[in-house]
């Protein structure tokens, strides 16, 4: 079953790993945030071991972003973003797991302070069998 983890947040300024530029983490102890770096590291790990972790990309700043959209029968071309929330989207992990059971234990873990972690399910969960 493949899941889609999206990691929403909003550093100031703009930069990856995010936590680096939240002001959550940064109140954060050393010792807190070498443990956090560390079990993220080391979640990521036994996803790949396990053949879980199909890809994660950081993504560029949300002003970067360029929208398209139709309207007057014709594509509309704005800048991003595309909406004007606190948190814009950070980040995403495609994973590929046993079952939904699995991808919510994965997600719970990807959460941390200043962040929130959003689990979508694929629209083609087995992937070849499109």
């Amino acid at each position: 079953m493949k899941y889609v983890i999206l990691i929403h947040s909003n550093p100031r300024p703009w930069g990856h790993p995010t936590s680096d530029f939240l002001p959550e983490y940064r109140e954060m102890s050393q010792a807190d945030r070498d443990r956090v770096n560390s079990d993220f590291e080391k979640l990521l790990g036994e996803m790949q071991e396990r053949g879980e972790l199909l890809t994660g990309e950081a993504l560029g700043a949300p002003e970067s972003s360029r929208l398209y959209r139709w309207g007057d029968g014709k594509p509309l071309v704005t800048d991003g973003p595309y909406s004007e929330s606190k948190e814009h989207l950070a980040g995403l992990f495609l994973i590929d797991v046993e079952n939904h059971a699995r991808a919510e234990e994965i997600a719970a873990q990807f959460a941390g302070p200043g962040e929130t972690v959003e689990l979508r399910p694929a629209m083609w969960p087995g992937g070849d069998d499109q």
